[in-house]
């Protein structure tokens, strides 16, 4: 990875119970999400689970000139948020709760 790669990192929360439901709803993540996620510039985006706390910790890549910031306004975002509200612990607006993880080591 060029030091030159803006990249993300966040942590959610999960629901205990809702393990084999939130892999398999991101197993069939819908193609005009997955194609609008890109459009906005993210080239990776990785989800991992940890068993014991079951913490979600994401981290996004961002090719050069991403622009995520408009997603949470348009329909197929609020949509998604939506039909994953009932696995996670979100926000008033169905929108997950999430930490943002900064940075402290690349290699």
């Amino acid at each position: 990875m060029m030091q030159n790669d803006q990249v993300l990192a966040f942590r959610m929360q999960l629901i205990k119970g809702n393990e084999a439901e939130y892999k398999k709803r991101h197993d069939e993540i819908w193609p005009e999400l997955a194609d609008l996620l890109k459009k906005a510039g993210i080239q990776e985006y990785y989800i991992f689970l940890d068993e014991v706390t079951l913490a979600l910790f994401a981290f996004q890549k961002l090719g050069a000139g991403a622009d995520t910031s408009g997603l949470a306004s348009l329909p197929i975002m609020k949509k998604w948020w939506d039909y994953m509200a009932d696995l996670m612990e979100v926000n008033p607006d169905n929108s997950p709760k999430v930490v943002a993880c900064p940075e402290i080591f690349r290699l």
